[in-house]
């Protein structure tokens, strides 16, 4: 098992370093902080046994891929968070972070996130008067550490949204920057679910009241409500950026397709004069009015020179051409 930190704080000072075994219960005004990264059904049932944690919400810690949610057993207070990162290729890689909470512990596993809580422990830790207010605050800089970690995320989609935008403006996208469109849709409305069930638990913890959770510390998770509030906001605005981009590049290009109609249109009437010009003289007639004069074929040209300047000059002005 991978056992991040195990320790024990008094006043929001640490006590005990190397907590694990639990040799004695934390006494009145300390609480224990126990962090582990990806540990086995085994290695969590030491864990369980020394704290009493409810068997459901050790099943549900220890399997992958649950929406985020709150739950009571008893005086104990289940929370389990989603965490997000960006990867290579626009794509979004999840992790959990299971929390049991109790009156005078805090125990968080790590399932397949990166980013460890060592540099929040560290700034906890430097802040003893935060940490003397217990597990419960605790909770709510953990939870608050994890959405804030979507607001990066957000940032580099953005960004490629704007990218995007601007290859759209230029030129029609291609079928490969369809599919990339298709596919950041997708991959923002999994995540805006991901979002807005991190708002509900932070609502639940904000609104509700719920064990281990002192009322004094109640309002800090209206913060925590904020941020996934926002995340999932933006998220929708992004996404619904993204049907625009496909909207004005749709109408830009039957803006094109019609400058380019209409071009076509101007230059077969201008040429529709010479043809039907030639069509008749082309004719087998015998007896027709202009054929013995010395200067048809010339006066022909110029009348269909003339009708052709004609007609490019009023196309140029109402700008078929």
């Amino acid at each position: 098992m991978t056992i991040v930190a195990a320790r024990r704080y008094r006043d929001g000072k640490v006590v005990e370093h190397d907590l694990l075994p639990c040799r004695e219960k934390p006494g009145e005004g300390e609480f224990d902080w126990i962090g582990l990264v990806e540990p086995s059904g085994e290695e969590l049932k030491l864990i369980q046994d020394d704290y009493g944690l409810h068997p459901l919400a050790v099943e549900d810690a220890l399997t992958h891929r649950q929406d985020p949610k709150t739950e009571a057993y008893g005086s104990q207070l289940f929370v389990l968070a989603r965490t997000a990162a960006m990867v290579e290729g626009e794509k979004i890689t999840y992790g959990q972070t299971s929390i049991f909470l109790g009156e005078r512990f805090i125990i968080t596993v790590r399932q397949g996130s990166e980013r460890a809580h060592l540099k929040l422990r560290a700034q906890l830790e430097a802040t003893p008067e935060r940490l003397a207010e217990g597990p419960d605050f605790v909770l709510h800089a953990v939870l608050d550490y994890i959405v804030d970690g979507y607001g990066p995320l957000l940032d580099q989609v953005e960004k490629d949204i704007g990218e995007i935008e601007d290859e759209a403006i230029g030129d029609f996208p291609d079928s490969a920057r369809i599919r990339r469109i298709f596919r950041l849709r997708r991959t923002l409305r999994h995540f805006e679910g991901i979002a807005e069930a991190m708002e509900e638990v932070a609502g639940k913890l904000w609104e509700v009241e719920q064990p281990s959770i002192d009322p004094r510390a109640r309002p800090y998770f209206r913060d925590v409500f904020d941020h996934a509030q926002r995340a999932a906001r933006r998220t929708r605005w992004l996404n619904d950026t993204l049907g625009g981009i496909l909207q004005v590049a749709s109408l830009l290009e039957q803006k094109r397709t019609g400058a380019i109609t209409r071009q076509l249109a101007a230059w077969a009437a201008i040429l529709a004069v010479p043809t039907a010009i030639a069509g008749i003289y082309g004719m087998n007639f015998k007896f027709m009015p202009e054929l013995g004069w010395r200067y048809g074929y010339f006066i022909i040209l110029a009348v269909t020179a003339l009708t052709c300047a004609g007609l490019f000059y009023r196309f140029k002005r109402i700008g078929w051409l």
